[in-house]
């Protein structure tokens, strides 16, 4: 398992263990599951489907939602090909939930309503700290125990689940089903070059996608018609790209709200990364691939 935030080099890592072993790379990043956008997620390249063979990626439409249930399912169905029985596998993206499902399971949550979420996203944003607190003790307490930080996203997942099944999220956590690779022989990585160095790439990268066509992506994308709350018309870049070619922004603003929000999420990224997962095995990346490194506080 193959962890890091984006640009940190974890796909050509991935990429080069499996050329050299006959494993299979399989994706474990919540956007590179959707299809038209290859280029703006960074999905491997044919020349590199080519070196290893390569699973779940862009192979749900970007009409659909993809849950973290609906990607282990996927999960437990390769690991179930017989044609995979005597492979090593390599799973490798950004995306923590992907990673922690895979190790301790997760909790079978029905879909939750846009409606359930509108309404505990109403509630969540007006409140600072002492408020969300406040307000997930008041109306879940069971959670309100296991939230060590009721930051805005956690909250309103929690508050999500209790307006639409009425089940605290605590009752669906008590119900996980088990973790897929229980009794699999696994090695744990994240991949973590420097902020520095991840910056760079990723202005660097951003400019690479635009001269590979990445506006046209973004036109074919917006042909569809679809929700803008869809996870797909929300992957970064997208909007940026959309609204400087309706003359709204210039090319330079939409290159750099594009690269100051990729760093942000870079940034979130290793934050649940250091917090989730310390005991992993983290490493500097390309030309100091070797050396061990401790994650910082």
């Amino acid at each position: 398992m193959i962890a890091g935030p984006t640009a940190s080099g974890k796909s050509a890592l991935a990429l080069d263990l499996a050329e050299a072993s006959g494993a299979v790379v399989v994706n474990a990043d919540s956007m590179q599951v959707y299809a038209v956008l290859d280029l703006l997620t960074a999905r491997p390249r044919p020349e590199d489907t080519a070196r290893a063979e390569h699973r779940l990626y862009g192979f749900i439409p970007p009409a659909e939602r993809c849950s973290v249930g609906r990607w282990v399912a996927e999960v437990l169905v390769l690991l179930n090909d017989p044609a995979l029985v005597d492979r090593d596998i390599v799973f490798v993206g950004g995306t923590g939930l992907f990673f922690d499902a895979l190790e301790n399971g997760m909790a079978d949550v029905p879909e939750i309503p846009k409606a359930a979420l509108a309404e505990a996203e109403a509630l969540v944003k007006p409140l600072d700290r002492q408020g969300r607190l406040a307000l997930i003790k008041a109306r879940d307490p069971d959670m309100a125990a296991r939230l060590a930080e009721p930051d805005p996203q956690r909250l309103v997942r929690a508050l999500s689940v209790l307006f639409a099944t009425g089940h605290s999220l605590a009752h669906w956590q008590d119900r996980a089903l088990p973790p897929p690779l229980r009794g699999f022989d696994l090695e744990r990585i994240v991949l973590d070059p420097g902020r520095e160095i991840v910056n760079a790439r990723i202005a660097a990268r951003f400019d690479a996608m635009l001269e590979r066509g990445a506006v046209d992506e973004v036109a074919a994308l917006m042909r569809l018609g679809l929700d803008p709350d869809l996870p797909a018309m929300k992957a970064i870049g997208v909007r940026e790209i959309a609204t400087w070619q309706a003359g709204k922004l210039s090319r330079a603003q939409a290159v750099e709200r594009t690269v100051v929000a990729t760093r942000q999420y870079a940034k979130r990224q290793r934050t649940w990364f250091r917090q989730r997962m310390r005991a992993w095995k983290w490493l500097a990346g390309p030309g100091s691939d070797v050396d061990l490194i401790r994650p910082s506080s």
